[in-house]
């Protein structure tokens, strides 16, 4: 089963939009829970998104890609 990697609804206050500034995993890379996987930005705040399980990154939002709190930006499997 598919873990989905979200925004946080919580990670900064307001209803702006974030842009994905970079994934530092590939679609298709392994990754481990907790590890930095991609980068958002939003009001010239940059924040962290980290894995939220291990397992094989599929990317749903590619880098440069806006994205609102509460979206699917990938899934880890």
């Amino acid at each position: 089963m598919a873990t989905e990697i979200r925004i946080p609804d919580d990670l900064w206050d307001g209803d702006e939009e974030a842009v994905i500034t970079a994934w530092l995993a590939s679609d298709g890379a392994t990754v481990k829970e907790g590890a930095l996987i991609a980068e958002i930005m939003t009001a010239k705040v940059q924040y962290e998104i980290n894995a939220p399980a291990s397992g094989t990154l599929a990317i749903v939002k590619e880098q440069d890609g806006v994205a609102s709190k509460g979206e699917v930006i990938g899934q880890i499997s």
